[in-house]
């Protein structure tokens, strides 16, 4: 995922007033406070599968620096990050503790841009695959009609946060503006110069990013894509169904 250089104090001075309306905004809703229990765990799923796979990737090509400072596991306390999953769970963007990783170490036989490309990939692909699969743990349910009584409804509301929580991390790091994930799979695909006033030119895109996110823009931005990207996974599965 990403990382903020931002003062801390700062950033829990935002985490309070979006806790203070977020919580108003649950109190009033029917059934919100249930919701809103349900989408932690959702929530830790996703940061942690995105986290470990950024791990993963740089592992497989090579670095060893994720496995020796433990991010190679599953552990959901060896990835999180408190005032990134507060800031997701308040204000609908976060991050995880981000994965640290030493390119000279990457394999040689594959450029370095590539490779950086690929570690960047890994968060938000993974991200898409457990969408994808509780999409079929609910498809399932549906099937063999496990849809009544209280407590499965509870659980097929968990599992559509999972789906939807998942989606919209993988969607929203895709967005090629630092310090998203995009912006690294971009750059493997810029000429040479145009990397560089890329790289120069970081602050100007953080810049563009914090606006998008404050005035909301970023919403009206992502929801078409979040929307397509669901679809078409309940296009695929409902299809994988209909073969049976």
């Amino acid at each position: 995922m990403f990382n903020f250089s931002f003062d801390n104090r700062i950033l829990w001075i935002i985490l309070g007033i979006m806790l203070l309306i977020s919580l108003s905004t649950v109190a009033t809703q029917p059934g919100g406070i249930i919701g809103f229990i349900l989408t932690i765990p959702a929530v830790i799923i996703a940061i942690t599968f995105h986290e470990f796979a950024h791990a993963f990737a740089a592992d497989k090509l090579g670095d060893a620096t994720p496995r020796m400072q433990g991010r190679l596991n599953l552990n959901p306390l060896s990835h999180i990050d408190p005032i990134g999953i507060m800031l997701l769970l308040f204000a609908g963007f976060g991050w995880g503790k981000p994965v640290q990783i030493n390119p000279r170490n990457f394999n040689r036989d594959m450029p370095l841009s590539k490779a950086e490309a690929i570690v960047a990939a890994a968060g938000p692909i993974m991200n898409f695959i457990i969408a994808f699969v509780f999409l079929v743990i609910m498809y399932l349910l549906q099937e063999f009609g496990i849809t009544a009584g209280q407590y499965t409804l509870y659980l097929y509301l968990f599992l559509s946060y999972v789906v939807s929580i998942n989606i919209g991390l993988g969607v929203f790091n895709l967005i090629p503006l630092p310090p998203l994930d995009g912006s690294k799979i971009l750059m493997h695909f810029l000429p040479y110069n145009a990397r560089n006033w890329f790289i120069n030119k970081q602050y100007i895109f953080y810049i563009v990013f914090l606006a998008l996110w404050i005035t909301g823009l970023s919403g009206l931005i992502l929801q078409p894509l979040f929307q397509a990207v669901i679809t078409g996974m309940e296009f695929i599965v409902s299809s994988i169904f209909n073969l049976f």
